[in-house]
């Protein structure tokens, strides 16, 4: 509660910088590998050997992509567990994660390795580079389990509450690589060989210092069997890291196509097929180290964010987005500027000094490529601020909207405009995305000024006798609410349904309303990854405690919210799903809300979706599956009977206990 309130009253400002200074450290941190070896290889071998570097770019970022899958899947469901008090399995779900990072990191190296030269000429490499792209990536993927299961690592230890210790791992790496790359390009004249073996260096001591934090970790113990596979344990974790694997593949197709599309148009160009590489791998780069400022300044924001909208203050978010922007907006200013008045001194960090048409090529490629950068900033902080919010619907469109028009663009313009034309399509493509995010977010602008503030009505924990504590699930149209007040009302137990959502509010600072929403049929477009947004799995959270703190007051009946799942350690649960044939549950939603038959039908499928998605995404378990129930009813007997019936089983349940 005191970091909620923290969150919740603390001035925003003081807020942002806390959080999203450490986020854009970590984030620069990490690029900083591939940044200094593109510095080194380009003054100390050319701009061939960077065009080699960006032709194994792809691969790596597949790798950092993979290993997000399971680390941030990892960390986000390290701190679900620790919010709900689920500790048991905790170090089986980081050994699993650890597990699938590293094969995962073997079966790329192992594709990397059997398919050789014909992948890197699928990806962009030429005559020229291929040889420095194979010297340079046979080494680089030797190190890939290590260091895929590192970053994995990384995420853990940042959720186990020591970010300063994952970043000291990275930094730690990254700065031996630093040192390492002209030690060995330039002292030991190893070329681009030099370059990876300073590069593995560095990611073998991070992996080191991140694996010896396993012995001293805060909330979890790893033992052997902390290693043994489980699918159950992994299948949540992978669910969590989707939304970060599917942005680091969208990277990976992007850089593809436009290395394979570069290499084409250069070759038929006067720059050759080289130079438009090597200028696009070191602008990507430049582009690299920008968005990662105005991603950790949105990523920072995300738990703020997420707070204040969950409470209902909106004014605060609102205050949190035009501070957010406010910020991407200067960045963004200020290196549009530099790009634009000194674009060589940016071009000769990476090496220019052999090859004047290099040089001017590269010059003129990045002033149109980043000319509008601080667009693409700033429809990427929105798209981030609006899963923070839990708008899943909008945010994932928009947060590849940009991406996809690039290659769109990417695939259409150079056939008019030839090589350049490729360069072409980032501001084209920043201008339409910015234009379709600024119609999003003025409508959800609106909505967070007009939204009605109030809390709902309160509620309380009824004191109650020891006795059963009965959870009812139950299919849309069955009647089940009214049969479980009906159980209630018989053995003089309190029944929870609203009430248990009201308490959730009340400890946890939270909206009623929103809590009430988060496994309604409303976001059946992207539901899982909706599920897996910070403010709704802080809803989760708030729920569970309050259904565990109803369980813990005595007997009671708890209608939904997937309760017998988040009792299921309780010894005196009585698990109950209530079903019926469609028909009659068509028949009752007509009677009870007044929808059309077609209406009835497509409310019962929504609203079962929805239910069975929420219960899965908690518990890996299926929804009315009868085996997870001790008791199944079939409410077409009627309430009264249905309710009847459950009385007698607790009845002569509790007489055979």
């Amino acid at each position: 509660m005191e970091n909620s309130n923290y969150l919740g009253k603390e001035k925003v400002g003081k807020l942002l910088r806390q959080f999203a200074v450490p986020c854009i450290f970590s984030l620069i941190i990490s690029c900083l590998y591939n940044i200094v070896d593109q510095i080194f290889v380009g003054n100390g071998i050319g701009y061939l050997g960077n065009a080699a570097t960006g032709v194994i770019f792809p691969i790596t970022v597949v790798g950092w992509g993979l290993s997000l899958f399971f680390g941030d899947g990892a960390a986000a469901a390290l701190s679900d567990s620790l919010g709900r008090g689920e500790t048991k399995n905790i170090h089986r779900s980081v050994g699993n994660a650890i597990l699938g990072s590293f094969f995962s990191g073997v079966a790329v190296i192992a594709i990397a390795y059997l398919w050789g030269n014909g992948l890197l000429r699928l990806i962009g490499a030429t005559d020229a580079n291929i040889q420095m792209a194979h010297d340079y990536g046979v080494i680089i993927f030797a190190m890939m389990p290590l260091a895929m299961t590192q970053n994995t690592l990384a995420s853990i230890i940042r959720a186990d509450g020591s970010p300063q210790y994952a970043m000291a791992a990275m930094l730690t790496g990254a700065v031996i690589n630093i040192i390492g790359d002209p030690v060995a390009i330039f002292v030991l004249d190893m070329g681009i060989k030099g370059a990876a073996w300073a590069t593995i260096l560095g990611q073998l001591v991070s992996f080191l210092i991140c694996a010896a934090y396993l012995a001293r970790s805060k909330t979890f113990r790893m033992n052997a069997g902390s290693f043994k596979p489980s699918i159950s344990l992994l299948k949540p974790v992978m669910a969590l890291g989707t939304s970060s694997l599917l942005t680091q593949l969208s990277i990976v197709i992007i850089t593809v196509v436009n290395n394979i599309l570069l290499v084409r148009y250069g070759a038929q160009s006067v720059y050759g097929a080289d130079i438009p590489l090597a200028a696009f791998v070191v602008i990507m780069k430049l582009f690299q180290i920008v968005l990662n400022i105005a991603i950790g300044i949105a990523a920072g924001a995300q738990p703020i964010v997420g707070y204040n909208y969950g409470a209902r203050q909106y004014d605060r978010v609102r205050s949190l987005f035009k501070l957010m922007m406010k910020w991407t907006i200067v960045v963004g200013l200020v290196c549009t500027v530099l790009f634009e008045v000194l674009p060589g001194v940016f071009i000769q960090m990476f090496g220019s000094a052999e090859d004047p048409t290099y040089f001017d090529f590269a010059i003129l490629c990045l002033r149109i490529y980043l000319s509008l950068i601080l667009f693409t900033c700033a429809q990427k902080v929105c798209a981030i601020f609006l899963q923070s919010i839990g708008k899943a619907k909008a945010a994932a469109p928009l947060s590849i909207l940009r991406d996809v028009l690039l290659i769109v663009f990417s695939l259409l313009i150079p056939a008019a405009l030839g090589v350049t034309g490729i360069f072409w399509a980032a501001p084209i493509a920043d201008i339409l995305a910015i234009l379709v995010t600024a119609g999003v977010m003025i409508h959800v602008w609106k909505e967070l000024g007009q939204v009605n503030k109030t809390q709902g009505a309160a509620a309380e924990i009824q004191p109650s006798q020891q006795g059963a504590i009965i959870t009812i699930a139950r299919e849309h149209g069955s009647a089940g609410k009214r049969i479980g007040q009906l159980v209630a009302q018989r053995l003089s137990i309190p029944c929870y349904y609203k009430e248990l959502v009201a308490i959730a509010a009340q400890e946890s600072g939270l909206a009623q309303s929103f809590i009430s929403g988060i496994n309604s049929d409303e976001n059946a477009v992207m539901r899982e990854l909706y599920l897996t947004t910070d403010p709704v799995q802080r809803a989760i959270t708030a729920q569970d405690g309050a259904i565990r703190q109803i369980a813990d007051a005595g007997a009671c009946v708890i209608i939904g919210r997937s309760a017998d799942y988040v009792l299921r350690d309780y010894p005196d649960v009585v698990r109950i799903f209530i079903y019926a044939p469609k028909s009659y549950r068509e028949k009752k939603v007509i009677e009870m809300y007044g929808d059309t038959p077609e209406a009835a039908k497509k409310s019962i499928a929504r609203s079962d979706t929805a239910r069975a998605a929420y219960y899965k995404s908690i518990s890996g378990q299926e929804w009315g599956n009868p085996y997870n129930y001790e008791l199944c009813v079939d409410a077409s007997m009627g309430e009264d009977a249905a309710a009847n019936l459950i009385c007698d089983y607790i009845s002569r349940r509790a007489a055979v206990r």
